[in-house]
């Protein structure tokens, strides 16, 4: 199951040292809601070699707004606590997994 990332939880997140995948999303989100499986299964696929979560933009307005999210869907992909990549808007679940994997 993804994690559910939180203005609080975030910065240790990203202290980890491991890569980071942030779902940025919102229940009303038609959209949101076509990615949010594959956020589901990636999460399931990859536990223990990735940290794969969401970040519900409307609980968590600090990290949308540090983050300059200025639409959802918005996936960003971290590395050693840095945006290395991101995707805005729905995609295939092969379009993430291949992002993912080249950052693993």
């Amino acid at each position: 199951m993804a994690l559910q990332f939180t203005d609080a939880t975030f910065d240790e997140v990203l202290s980890s040292n491991t890569v980071v995948v942030a779902d940025f999303w919102a229940e009303w989100c038609g959209p949101c809601k076509m990615v949010g499986p594959f956020i589901e299964q990636l999460a399931a696929e990859y536990e223990g070699k990735a940290a794969i979560g969401k970040i519900d933009i409307e609980e968590n307005d600090d990290l949308a707004t540090k983050y300059a999210i200025r639409n959802i869907p918005t996936v960003l992909f971290f590395k050693n606590g840095e945006v290395v990549d991101k995707m805005v808007g729905a995609a295939p679940k092969a379009a993430y997994e291949e992002k993912l994997k080249s950052l693993l």
